[in-house]
């Protein structure tokens, strides 16, 4: 059957080999992103005693990326909206790369934090490119779980930073030369994708239904998919509408969109400060409650915990949100997630109890991974239309790495404050507040993107020579 544009076509299509090579090279990005973002955690426990950081340094290193975070996605977020995801791709891993390799040769505490900034823009520019691209080649039936995939290649750098510091502190090199390492292979993913990234072809929604090239669309998704996927130029030309943009003005002026822009940025920084706050805090949370282990024994809990609970959090989302939903997902993860530090927070004792919070701990990560962590970032690339998507998930994901700076600046000082129970309490009040804020946003699952977007669109939009 042949469809009548390039939408049908790519909403129709079955799940194929092409889906697998946009998720790879969408993916490993992101495995770049989580690794970058989580290993200073380790690296943080040496720099700290080798600088003789303070509490408030320590803080600043650990949260200085995620700062940058906010403000790569929005300005890349909004670029590739009027040049195009294409040209802004492989420029984001070129950048996350230079940046991994000049943090592994800072010289001082002051020259780490500019280069983790200068990290930071890339990856937060890889955050809207990466899901909506995806998004934007993904089919109705398995949207969902092809924009999840991408996004659970978290997991993979969840695993790999605490492997990677285990291996090095193990074979008993320098710390001073260890932490470098950590940092420095963060380069080596994202060199891996930046020819591929440069090869691959304009995202065809955007190419017809924004620049107007619907043939060019046509040729290269034939060819990109092997001619898997089915197009009529004469019908897709035909049925194309004339190429608009939604500006800047008009979007943060519509009420529905900023109805949903509330309740996809509002959730996912309230998740972001409590993910982010006790992920690159794990090192520490576990200094807290084993005081006299070593540092190789609180990596190998850090390890255990992503291992037996975040990362099947992760398969099971891919495997089942389209069919459980994306919004309700969201809701059922927030709701136990919360629950688990509300449990770590007031529970006698359970902090200086080994097992039983490693049990607490493993449960909010399993419900973080099975719930919001991976329905935020799917969620803010399906309610837009193609011509403020990776506006508005950019935003979003900027917004969140807010909440992930807030987070992870303020842990060690409230927990210094609080204590670990304080600190999981306040966390149990973030996950509240993100499960009703959800209630706001509409279920994409199993509609059509078009469908989801166009009922958000304004009146009137500006033309294409407004751009």
């Amino acid at each position: 059957m042949t469809n009548s544009s390039i939408g049908e076509a790519l909403d129709d299509a079955p799940l194929s080999l092409f889906h697998l090579r946009a998720m790879i090279i969408s993916g490993l990005g992101f495995f770049t992103d989580a690794y970058d973002l989580f290993i200073i955690g380790a690296a943080l426990v040496l720099i700290k005693n080798e600088w003789h950081l303070s509490g408030t340094m320590v803080g600043l290193v650990g949260s200085t990326t995620l700062l940058a975070n906010f403000l790569g996605a929005i300005i890349f977020g909004r670029l590739a909206d009027i040049l195009g995801r294409k040209k802004l791709y492989g420029l984001v891993a070129t950048i996350m790369s230079i940046g991994a390799i000049l943090t592994a040769f800072s010289p001082n505490i002051y020259w780490l934090i500019a280069f983790r900034f200068f990290l930071g823009l890339g990856i937060g520019g890889d955050y809207p490119i990466s899901a909506v691209i995806m998004s934007e080649y993904a089919n109705v039936r398995d949207r969902g779980k092809l924009v999840g995939m991408v996004f659970s290649m978290q997991a993979l750098g969840l695993i790999a930073g605490p492997m990677v510091a285990i291996t090095l502190l193990a074979s008993g090199i320098s710390h001073d030369l260890a932490w470098r390492i950590m940092l420095g292979l963060g380069a080596l993913p994202a060199l891996s994708v930046i020819y591929a990234r440069r090869k691959m072809p304009e995202s065809p929604r955007f190419q017809s239904q924004v620049l107007g090239k619907t043939t060019d669309a046509v040729q290269q998704l034939r060819n990109y998919t092997s001619g898997q996927v089915s197009v009529s130029e004469e019908q897709a030309a035909s049925h194309a509408a004339k190429p608009a943009l939604i500006s800047f003005r008009q979007f943060i002026r519509n009420r529905k969109m900023l109805v949903t822009l509330l309740g996809t940025a509002g959730t996912w920084f309230l998740f972001d400060y409590a993910y982010y706050g006790n992920s690159i805090s794990t090192p520490l949370i576990m200094k807290n409650v084993a005081p006299h282990a070593s540092l190789i024994q609180s990596e190998a809990w850090t390890l255990i915990v992503f291992a037996i609970a975040a990362v099947p959090g992760y398969a099971l989302s891919v495997l089942k949100i389209d069919r459980i939903g994306h919004k309700r997902l969201q809701l059922i993860g927030f709701a136990i997630m919360g629950l688990a530090f509300l449990g770590m927070g007031v529970i006698p004792g359970v902090t200086s109890m080994i097992i039983p919070f490693l049990v607490l701990y493993g449960i909010s990560y399993f419900f973080a991974e099975f719930g919001p962590n991976t329905t935020t970032f799917i969620l803010s690339a399906e309610l837009y239309p193609v011509s403020v998507r990776t506006t508005a998930h950019g935003i979003s994901a900027g917004v969140a790495k807010i909440g992930a700076f807030i987070g992870v600046f303020l842990f060690p000082i409230i927990t210094k404050s609080l204590g670990l129970h304080g600190t999981f309490i306040i966390t149990f009040v973030f996950a509240v507040l993100g499960t009703l804020l959800t209630l706001v946003l509409p279920e994409p699952a199993n509609k059509s993107i078009e469908a989801m977007s166009d009922a958000k669109k304004p009146s009137k939009v500006v033309p294409q020579t407004a751009r």
